[in-house]
């Protein structure tokens, strides 16, 4: 098969994480391939991914080939994959808008970013970057408020005719002039916000299907994650968090028997905590009642690294992007978009999106 020829605009812990896990599996195979939901999609593998572009705007990062930057300050998560290949791919000046936060200044440069005084690129620039590149694939993994660079980045996709994922908790998958106008040019697009592998959120969405299926009221919920990273350093900007509460909390909704009221369900963000460094702990309580109106009450604690847990989605759903390329299917991918992301444009049970995206792997 050939490569599927991917530009990154964000080259932070996710994407760190993603390029170390292409080259990690090139010497495994599907039956000790452990942690990916698929080895095989469309005739790829995971090492059939190759990054041919790549947008930052930390000092740090750019100029640097991409090898070197996934490994650059302040990235932090598990280095699983020391041994890279030297790649000829730098990663270039990406457009600012509201990609940053300024509180974020306020912090030392180990543990935010040292932005570069590089010129910003236009709309032009990076289409050219683009379609110079071969690029078939755009993943965004902007902070999570990147609202104006999301689009500005979107938009250069569809220019350039290149299929975007849309990894943050900014509306484009699931905003319906977008997907019209993805539709319209057939480029294919998967979003919003990913799902880790075994997450915060995907683990209190079965819980919450859990108790419906098994005729327990659900009362009440609180879904509260800390980690050191720079996603959750951005975070603590509360301004930059509207969609990312509505994403994670609809998730949740949708696969509850009954909506909460907004008073009985608290998900989010909950604190920065520098010496966590990637790592997330989730702390998740459910109350409800079960036989007798006798009460329940769940305690859940969640410790896990965080952008490997979704560097597998991601993996994926590059995959099912160009399947759909090769099969000239353009517009939102439903299926995949509702099993890999938390705010897709249709919310289905994980057991309808998973079939959904097994269905559209095999072309049925």
């Amino acid at each position: 098969m050939t490569k599927i020829r991917c530009a990154i605009v964000g080259v932070g812990n996710c994407a760190g994480a993603l390029y170390q896990g292409i080259h990690y599996y090139r010497d495994k195979n599907g039956d000790d391939a452990v942690g990916l939901m698929h080895w095989d999609i469309g005739g790829y593998k995971p090492f059939d991914i190759e990054i041919s572009a790549a947008f930052d705007i930390d000092a740090r990062k750019v100029g640097k080939t991409i090898d070197q930057a996934v490994f650059a300050p302040p990235n932090c998560t598990t280095v699983f994959q020391p041994d890279l290949p030297g790649s000829e791919t730098l990663v270039r000046m990406g457009k600012i808008l509201d990609g940053v936060s300024a509180h974020m200044l306020e912090y030392e440069p180990a543990f935010s970013f040292l932005p570069a005084k590089l010129p910003e690129p236009e709309k032009e620039d990076v289409i050219s970057v683009l379609k110079d590149t071969g690029a078939e694939v755009l993943l965004n993994y902007l902070p999570a408020g990147s609202e104006e660079a999301t689009r500005f980045y979107a938009e250069c996709a569809l220019e350039a005719g290149v299929a975007f994922i849309n990894n943050i908790p900014v509306f484009i998958a699931s905003d319906p002039a977008w997907e019209k106008r993805f539709k319209e040019k057939n480029i294919p697009l998967i979003g919003d916000d990913i799902k880790s592998q075994l997450g915060a959120t995907i683990l209190h969405r079965a819980l919450a299907e859990l108790f419906s299926k098994r005729g327990v009221k659900l009362n009440r919920s609180y879904q509260l994650n800390t980690g050191g990273n720079t996603d959750f350093l951005n975070m603590l900007n509360q301004g930059r968090l509207s969609t990312k509460r509505i994403s994670k909390t609809e998730a949740v909704q949708s696969a509850a028997a009954k909506r909460l009221a907004d008073r009985d369900i608290h998900i989010g963000p909950s604190d920065y905590v520098a010496w966590q460094k990637d790592n997330k702990v989730c702390f998740l309580r459910m109350e409800g009642q079960i036989f007798g109106d006798i009460p329940i009450n769940l305690e859940l604690r969640l410790s896990v690294e965080d952008s490997p847990n979704s560097a597998g989605i991601a993996i994926d759903t590059i995959r099912c992007c160009k399947v759909a390329l090769d099969r000239k299917v353009g517009g939102v991918l439903e299926g995949p978009s509702a099993f890999f992301s938390k705010h897709p444009p249709r919310q289905y049970s994980d057991h309808q999106a998973y079939q959904m995206t097994e269905d559209f792997i095999k072309d049925q």
